[in-house]
C-alpha cells in the first residue's frame, strides 16, 4: 500500500502540518473519513512517519460488537499512558475521573500527542461522551484528536453525527475525506499486469478492494470475498482454524489472547501474515482489515462459531478480564446464559454508570432474558433499573411495560418503600409517553402507599412528582402546595436532587401564571441541582427556563440557557431531554425566521418520546406553513392528535395558534376562530398569559375581538391594535416573521413595502401575498414582485439551478464536471455547493443528494 499513499501525499501534509501546530500548544481535530476500504487505517499507519520526533501516536478502537465495549478505545490505551488515565480506566472510576484523566494525559507540553480513534461510527455512547469532552478542549491541547469513520455506516440519526457536528464546529478542524484511486493509480499498483484496467473496473478504485485483487495473483475474483476466502483456503488447515478463531474477537488481539486461542501461537499465524491477512507485533495480532475478518468469520457455520465465541469467553473469564462489555458479547454469541446471568447486570450496571445508556440497555435485555435465574427481589431490582435506562435514552413506551412489570412484582413482594417508589418512576414514565390519566393514577397512588409506609425521601420525590404533573396542568394552587411540601421534606433528610425538582416545579407554575418570582424559583433550583452534580435535575430546570422565555419570545436570554443545556444532557446522554433541547432550539430558530434550521433541530423529536413530538411537528409544520410549502397543515394535524391526548395547554396552545394561522393565511377566518376560541378560552380560565396573548391576537385578527390583557406579552400588545408598538418589539427581540405580520397591520405603503421586503427574504409567500393585496388595495402601482415559483415551491427553496447541482453531486460529479456539464464557471459552482449543503444541513456532497431525495425534491 506505499504507492497508495502517493495519492494520499496532501492529507500526510496536512496531518503533519498539524502536530507541529500542537507542539506550539495549537490543538486540532481532524476527521478522517470514506467508505469501507477507502484507506483510513493506511493513512493513520503513514501518518507516524511524518509526526515531529518529540511526538507520540495513541491509537483506539471501536469494535462492531453487538453491545459496544464501554470506553472501549481508551482501555486500548492502557499501557500506553500515564498511571493516572490507567487506573481510571481499568479502576471503574466515575466518567468526571475518567475525563480528567484523559485530559492530563494529553496536556503534554512540547510533546504533541494524535489520539486517533479509529471508526468512530461503532462507538459506545460513553466513548462519544467523551470525544465530545476533548473536541471542546483540544484546541488549548498539544494534541490532534483523529477520528476515522465511515460514511456509509452514518444515518440521518447515527448517534456519531452529533459528534461529527462538533467537532466540525471546532476552532481548528481538518476534514480529510479519502477519495477512491484513480484508474492511473490502480495502473501504477498494477505495473506488471495486462488487466489493470479490469481491476479498476470490479473494485472501483477502493484501495483495498484493489490490493486484496491484486494480491491474488491470478485472474480477478468475482467479488472481493472470494480473493480474501480463496487466500484463506490455500493455507494449511490448522493455520485456517486459527484465523477462524482469531475473527471471533472484533478487535486486535493481545498477545497474551492469542497464545490462548491458537495452541502454536505466533508460529501458526506466519503463513497468515505473509500472505498479507494479519498484521502482527510482539504484543498484538489484527486482521488487516476488517473486511478480511468478517470475511473468515461469515464463512464459518453457525455451529462452530458458538464453539469459537465460547473459547474465548472461557479465556477472558480465567484471565480475569475487567471489560464486562467483552465479556458479555462472547457470552451472547456463545449462548452461555450462565455467564450472561453472572456478568450481565454488572455489565448493565457499569455502562449506565459510564453514560452509555443504550449499551446499559442491551446489557439488561440479554440479561432479563433469563429472569427466572434471579430471586424476585432482584429480578424486581433489574426491570427498574431496565426501565429507568429506556426512560433515559427516550424510549418511553417500552420502558412503560418494563416497569408494569416491575411494579406487579413489588405487590407481590410486600415492599411498600420498594413498591411506592416504583409507582412514582411507573409515573413518570406514562407522562413521558404521553398518558397523562395513567401517570396521574401512579402518582396518587405511589403518594398513598408511601404515607403509609414512612419513607419520608421516597414521599418527597412522589409528592414533588404529583406537584409536576399539577405544573403541567396548569393547576398552579395545587402545584405549589405539595411542591412546598416536597421542599420541606427534600430539606428534612438532606435531599439535593428532590429539593431542585420541587422547586423547578414551584417556579415554573408561579412563573406561568405570570409572577416573576417563579423564575427566581428555578434558577435558585438549577443551581441546587448543578452544585450536586445531579444532572438530570439541572437539565429540567434549563428546559423549564427555555421553554417559559420563548413562550414569552425572549430569544435572546433563552439561548445562553440553550448553549449550556445542550452539552450537559449530551453528557449525561439523556437523550429524552436532549431531543426536547433540539426541539427547543427548533422554536428559538423559528421564531428568527431560520426555517431551514429550524426543521432540522425540531427533528431531533419526531421519533423521540410524546411530548417532543408534539412540539417537533409544530414547529416543522409552522414552518412550512408560513413558507407555503406542502405537507404543513398534515403535520400540524398530527401535533393536534398528541396535544389533545395529552390535555395540556402547553401543547394545545401552540399547536391551535399554529393551525389558527394556517387558516387565518387561507382567508378562512372562520376556521381560525373555531381553532382558537377553545383553547384561548382554557387559557383565560388557567391564567397562562402567553397562550392567551397569542391565541387572543388569532381571535382578533380573525374578526372575533377579545378582552385586552394587563400583559406586555407582544401578541397582546398587537391584539390592541398597537401594531407599531408590537413592531418595535418584534424587531428587538430578532423575530422579523412577526414584526413584519405586526407591520402588515399598517395602513402605510412604507410600512407594508417594508413588510413584503422582509416576507421576501425569508420566503414566507403566503403572508407575503396578503400584504401584496394590501398594497394594491392602497392604490400602489409599483408593488415589488416575489420570488419565482420554482425556488418558492421546492422543500428545501433550492433554486432550479441549485437542483441541477445536486442532482449531478448525487451522479458522482467534482465541481469542475459539473462547470462543464452547467457551461458555467467553476467558482460559480462552489458558490451552488455551498449554497445547497447549507439549505439541506448536510456535511458531504452524499448526504446533500440523499437529503434531496428525501424530501423528494428530484421528482417532477
Amino acid at each position: 500500500m506505499g504507492r497508495v499513499m502517493l495519492e494520499r501525499e496532501g492529507e500526510l501534509r496536512v496531518l503533519a502540518g498539524a502536530a507541529r501546530d500542537a507542539a506550539r500548544g495549537a490543538g486540532s481535530v481532524a476527521l478522517v473519513f470514506g467508505e469501507a476500504g477507502i484507506g483510513k487505517s493506511s493513512l493513520v499507519e503513514a501518518a507516524r512517519a511524518v509526526l515531529p520526533a518529540e511526538g507520540r501516536m495513541l491509537i483506539g478502537y471501536c469494535d462492531d460488537l453487538a453491545t459496544k465495549r464501554t470506553l472501549g478505545p481508551f482501555r486500548d490505551l492502557v499501557g500506553r499512558v500515564g498511571v493516572d488515565l490507567a487506573r481510571a480506566l481499568r479502576g471503574g472510576a466515575d466518567r468526571d475521573e475518567v475525563l480528567a484523566a484523559l485530559r492530563a494525559e494529553l496536556d503534554w507540553a512540547g510533546h504533541p500527542t494524535v489520539l486517533v480513534v479509529e471508526d468512530v461510527h461503532w462507538a459506545d455512547e460513553a466513548t462519544l461522551d467523551a470525544l465530545r469532552y476533548v473536541v471542546r478542549r483540544v484546541a488549548e491541547l498539544p494534541a490532534v484528536l483523529l477520528l476515522t469513520y465511515r460514511v456509509d455506516e452514518l444515518t440521518r440519526d447515527h448517534p456519531v453525527q452529533g459528534l461529527i457536528g462538533l467537532a466540525s464546529g471546532a476552532p481548528r478542524v481538518h476534514r480529510l475525506p479519502l477519495s477512491r484511486l484513480s484508474v492511473e493509480a490502480v495502473r501504477k499498483l498494477g505495473a506488471d499486469r495486462t488487466d489493470a484496467d479490469e481491476v479498476y473496473a470490479v473494485t472501483s478504485g477502493n484501495p483495498f478492494f484493489v490490493a486484496e485483487v491484486l494480491a491474488w495473483g491470478e485472474a480477478v475474483p468475482p467479488t472481493v470475498v472470494d480473493a480474501v476466502l480463496a487466500r484463506v483456503h490455500r493455507l494449511d488447515r490448522s493455520t485456517q482454524d486459527a484465523l477462524e478463531q482469531l475473527a471471533a474477537v472484533p478487535s486486535a488481539l493481545d498477545r497474551w489472547l492469542v497464545d490462548a486461542l491458537v495452541p502454536d501461537g505466533l508460529g501458526e499465524l506466519a503463513a497468515a501474515e505473509q500472505r498479507g491477512l494479519l498484521g502482527v507485533t510482539p504484543d498484538r495480532v489484527a486482521f488487516r482489515h476488517e473486511l478480511t475478518r468478517r470475511a473468515v468469520l461469515d464463512s464459518v457455520p453457525a455451529a462452530r462459531r458458538v464453539e469459537l465465541h465460547a473459547r474465548v469467553l472461557a479465556a477472558l473469564v480465567e484471565r480475569g478480564e475487567p471489560d464486562l462489555s467483552r465479556l458479555m458479547h462472547h457470552a451472547a454469541e456463545a449462548g452461555d446464559v450462565e455467564a450472561i446471568a453472572r456478568y450481565g447486570p454488572d455489565a448493565a450496571r457499569d455502562a449506565a454508570q459510564a453514560g452509555a445508556h443504550r449499551e446499559a440497555i442491551a446489557h439488561y435485555r440479554l440479561v432479563l432474558r433469563q429472569r427466572d435465574r434471579f430471586p424476585p427481589a432482584e429480578r424486581a431490582d433489574l426491570l427498574r433499573a431496565y426501565a429507568v435506562e429506556m426512560y433515559t435514552a427516550g424510549v418511553a413506551p417500552d420502558a412503560v411495560a418494563v416497569q408494569r412489570a416491575a411494579v406487579e412484582l413489588r405487590r407481590e413482594l410486600g415492599d411498600p418503600g420498594a413498591l411506592g417508589a416504583d409507582l412514582r418512576w411507573l409515573s413518570r414514565m406514562h407522562w413521558w409517553a404521553g398518558d397523562r390519566a395513567s401517570a396521574e393514577a401512579a402518582a396518587t397512588e405511589a403518594i398513598a402507599v408511601l404515607e403509609a409506609a414512612g419513607d419520608d425521601r421516597a414521599l418527597a420525590l412522589a409528592l414533588s412528582n404529583q406537584s409536576q404533573l399539577d405544573m403541567l396542568a396548569n393547576r398552579t394552587d395545587q402545584s405549589i402546595a405539595l411542591g412546598e411540601r416536597a421542599v420541606a421534606l427534600a430539606t428534612s433528610v438532606g435531599d439535593a436532587a428532590i429539593l431542585a425538582h420541587a422547586l423547578t416545579n414551584i417556579g415554573t407554575a408561579r412563573w406561568n401564571d405570570g409572577d416573576p418570582a417563579g423564575r427566581a424559583a428555578i434558577e435558585r433550583a438549577l443551581r441546587i441541582a448543578l452544585d450536586a452534580g445531579e444532572h438530570e435535575h439541572a437539565i429540567r430546570a434549563y428546559a423549564n427556563i427555555i421553554w417559559t422565555l420563548l413562550d414569552f419570545y425572549q430569544l435572546a436570554e433563552a439561548e445562553p440557557y440553550m448553549t449550556a443545556a445542550l452539552p450537559l444532557a449530551e453528557r449525561a446522554e439523556h437523550i429524552g431531554f436532549l431531543s426536547y433541547l433540539h426541539v427547543s432550539r427548533g422554536r428559538l430558530e423559528l421564531g428568527r425566521g431560520e426555517w431551514e434550521a429550524a426543521e432540522r433541530s425540531a427533528e431531533a423529536g419526531v421519533g423521540a418520546h410524546l411530548p417532543a413530538v408534539c412540539a417537533a411537528l409544530t414547529v416543522q409544520g409552522t414552518a412550512r406553513v408560513r413558507r407555503g410549502q406542502p405537507g404543513g397543515d398534515e403535520l400540524l394535524a398530527r401535533a393536534w392528535e398528541l396535544a389533545v391526548r395529552m390535555d395540556e395547554l402547553q401543547r394545545l396552545g401552540p399547536v391551535a395558534a399554529a393551525r389558527a394561522e394556517a387558516a387565518w393565511l387561507t382567508g378562512d377566518h372562520a376556521a381560525a376562530r373555531a381553532i382558537a376560541g377553545p383553547v384561548y378560552d382554557d387559557a383565560r380560565r388557567l391564567g397562562n398569559v402567553a397562550w392567551a396573548a397569542e391565541l387572543g391576537f388569532w381571535l382578533t385578527v380573525a374578526g372575533q375581538p377579545v378582552p385586552p390583557l394587563s400583559s406586555d406579552h407582544p401578541y397582546a400588545v398587537q391584539a390592541a391594535g398597537r401594531w407599531r408598538e408590537a413592531a418595535q418589539w418584534w424587531g428587538a427581540a430578532g423575530c422579523p416573521y412577526e414584526r413584519a405580520l405586526a407591520l402588515s397591520a399598517s395602513d402605510g405603503a412604507a410600512d407594508l413595502l417594508d413588510a413584503v421586503a422582509e416576507l421576501d427574504r425569508l420566503g414566507a409567500e403566503p403572508l407575503a401575498r396578503i400584504v401584496r393585496g394590501r398594497l394594491r388595495d392602497l392604490g400602489v402601482s409599483r408593488v415589488p414582485r416575489g420570488p419565482v415559483e420554482a425556488t418558492r415551491t421546492n422543500p428545501a427553496g433550492l433554486t432550479s439551478r441549485q437542483v441541477e447541482v445536486v442532482r449531478l453531486l448525487g451522479a458522482g460529479l467534482t465541481n469542475t464536471e459539473i462547470a462543464e456539464r452547467l457551461v458555467v464557471s467553476p467558482r460559480t459552482v462552489d458558490a451552488h455547493v455551498a449554497a445547497v449543503l447549507g439549505k439541506l444541513g448536510a456535511h458531504t456532497r452524499q448526504e446533500a443528494a440523499a437529503r434531496a431525495a428525501e424530501l423528494g425534491i428530484f421528482r417532477p
